[in-house]
């Protein structure tokens, strides 16, 4: 694992442009980074796959254990939305997609960081904006090169199998481009997998003493919300949702995975485990540094580590307390990888990297590839 230095294109607004990437700059500075990439080799790959997969079959096994044993006290997860996120898990409503966050420099097993399993960003420039640049870098020639992604293969593949309505909406809040271009890249998705689809902002569902209905009047049988199911339930329109005869993607049963308490739980199951960090609910049991999350906090916000304190909204929720394993620095710079989960499989790789050990909302997206491996030549003996 290695960041290269690299020379941006020269054409790169016109490309983001072209490509419907909106939010390649946002508040001003670049999100999308062509100054760098990173570069592993094949067996680098097949270790990030295979962690992936290993933590995903534990979380689906947490997951289980939370709802048979009534862990949503460790969860930070209120009683009105446990029972929603139970009956979902029992009655077996499929997820989506995910997306991990390891911390790895290349040696040594990727250690998980947490799961973004509820509305995880970042989608559509790991699914297609990095693959586009990998596209340009072979018409420029050089060593043959590819990238751990198939994600946008995977989508496609998966909205069949979810047992959706004919018609599925896709709402997020106003105001986000990053959001929106979420929703609006996994409408594309699923408009490609053949399901007819619409647009509405989350302040546009409509409740008709029944069900929730859309502007025009039509019933929402299924929706892709790119909205956090705990900001949904402490809401107003959240009393409807147990009533309501709506598919909600993701499923609140991803509530369980989404709360930093399920750390805790997967350490409590899988102590030891390589691919996992030691993760409690009380500070001082880790055996060494220790770096506090709050249960429903998102980019980067209200941490506290070793020698840093980040400021934001979610001051006043109680805290996990996770072993610190800082990120790897590279030229200044600290990545964490972004593994992503498409039907409960890995199926590529996404980068972002900030100036500190935080990754926060105003850290860059940088794109990948990975040397494949060589084939023998023809007469070599097999190794």
């Amino acid at each position: 694992m290695r960041r290269l230095t690299l020379s941006p294109r020269p054409d790169l607004r016109a490309r983001a442009t072209a490509l419907g990437f909106a939010f390649a700059e946002i508040a001003g500075e670049p999100y999308w980074d062509e100054t760098a990439c990173y570069a592993f080799t094949a067996a680098e790959v097949d270790v990030l796959e295979d962690a992936t997969e290993a933590l995903e079959a534990m979380a689906r096994a947490a997951v289980e254990q939370a709802v048979a044993g009534d862990r949503n006290a460790l969860l930070g997860i209120p009683d009105g939305a446990w029972v929603l996120a139970k009956e979902s898990w029992r009655r077996g409503e499929p997820s989506l997609y995910g997306r991990m966050d390891l911390r790895w420099d290349g040696s040594g097993p990727p250690k998980l960081l947490e799961y973004n399993a509820d509305t995880p960003t970042a989608l559509f420039e790991a699914a297609v904006v990095q693959w586009e640049w990998l596209e340009c870098r072979a018409e420029a020639g050089g060593s043959p090169e590819d990238q751990f992604n198939a994600i946008h293969e995977a989508l496609i593949e998966a909205w069949p199998r979810l047992g959706l309505p004919p018609r599925l909406h896709f709402a997020c809040a106003r105001g986000s481009a990053e959001d929106r271009g979420t929703v609006d890249y996994l409408r594309d998705t699923a408009m490609q997998a053949g399901l007819e689809t619409g647009f509405l902002h989350m302040d546009e569902i409509g409740w008709d003493g029944r069900r929730f209905i859309d502007l025009d009047g039509r019933p929402i049988d299924a929706a892709f919300k790119l909205y956090p199911w705990d900001w949904l339930l402490a809401e107003e329109f959240g009393a409807h949702i147990a009533a309501a005869p709506t598919r909600w993607l993701e499923p609140a049963w991803r509530l369980i995975p989404a709360s930093k308490g399920f750390l805790c739980l997967l350490w409590e199951m899988f102590p030891d485990h390589p691919n996992l960090l030691p993760a409690f609910p009380e500070p001082g049991r880790t055996g060494g540094p220790e770096i506090g999350k709050p249960l429903w906090g998102r980019e980067g916000a209200n941490i506290a580590a070793p020698g840093i304190e980040t400021p934001g909204p979610y001051a006043g929720q109680p805290r996990i307390w996770q072993a610190y394993a800082e990120l790897p620095c590279f030229d200044g710079r600290y990545p964490v990888l972004g593994s992503w989960v498409v039907g409960g499989r890995a199926r590529g790789l996404g980068i972002r990297e900030d100036r500190t050990p935080i990754t926060r909302d105003t850290s860059r997206f940088v794109p990948h590839f990975f040397t494949p491996a060589m084939p023998a030549p023809a007469g070599d003996p097999t190794p």
